[in-house]
């Protein structure tokens, strides 16, 4: 697949991860936030929880959810710090690190809480 292309599926899974959220009550807050220390697909939140969202895509489940690294969850809780740093007063009643994994098909499956900080 090119780059291009596998962009394109990123950011598909992306919007459909993003519209399942706010069909179940969620508003977002931010999409595709990037800074120096790293990158949020998507940034949520519900009745005070704050949710930072990682969206995999690839052929298969099982393929997406091996692609979550070290290095990306390093990236991820980085931009989490300066996204919150820059964005006071949100989630009041706690923090979490969700995964959405799309498969080929556009099967999803969700991680609540999948990546903790330490």
């Amino acid at each position: 697949m090119t780059r291009q292309a596998a962009e394109a599926r990123g950011r598909h899974a992306e919007d459909r991860v993003a519209a399942r959220l706010e069909a179940g009550g969620w508003s977002i807050l931010a999409r595709r936030f990037r800074n120096q220390g790293g990158e949020i697909d998507l940034v949520a939140e519900r009745e005070g929880l704050l949710a930072f969202v990682e969206v995999k895509a690839r052929a298969a489940l099982a393929e997406a959810a091996f692609s979550v690294t070290p290095r990306q969850q390093a990236r991820l809780l980085a931009g989490a710090e300066a996204w919150m740093a820059a964005n006071p007063g949100h989630g009041v009643e706690g923090v979490r690190f969700d995964v959405v994994l799309v498969d080929g098909q556009g099967r999803m499956r969700r991680i609540i809480d999948a990546i903790r900080a330490g």
